[in-house]
């Protein structure tokens, strides 16, 4: 009887452990998958980052099979705009600089140079937690296709 109790009280607490292990797993697996949907729809549908940071294939669409792996920047400013960047960096992956440093760029619009981005780039000023979401989201990504 008391060999039974005890297997019984084992049995409970291996049981609410792999609970707890399993559980604890999922709740971290739905809340990097929201991350990371709220990155890509940051950078997707609303910064449209591919615009610039894809390269176009043969008939000047944005080559999707190379999506954010930067290139040349697919237009040019009406004005003379000093400073334009003709080539626009690989996001996919590994973006350019640490973590601290996108996350401070997104956040307060200065890169790590201590200026602002070249233009075509917007000075974003994003929420520390949006700006996160989109790094995880970029990071995600293949670097290479």
């Amino acid at each position: 009887m008391r060999n039974s109790l005890a297997a019984l009280v084992c049995c409970i607490v291996v049981m609410s452990v792999a609970d707890r292990v399993v559980n604890g797993r999922g709740v971290a697996a739905a809340e990097g998958s929201a991350v990371l949907a709220r990155g890509a729809y940051l950078v997707d549908d609303v910064a449209m980052c591919g615009t610039c940071h894809t390269p176009r294939d043969d008939q000047d669409k944005p080559d999707a099979r190379r999506r954010l792996l930067g290139g040349p920047v697919p237009y040019s400013p009406v004005r003379q705009t000093e400073d334009w960047a003709e080539v626009a960096p690989r996001l996919a992956g590994l973006p350019p600089g640490n973590d601290d440093e996108i996350i401070h760029l997104l956040m307060t619009g200065i890169s790590r140079t201590g200026r602002p981005p070249r233009p075509p780039m917007p000075q974003f000023r994003l929420t520390r937690s949006d700006a996160e979401a989109v790094l995880a989201y970029l990071k995600s990504l293949p670097s290479t296709y």
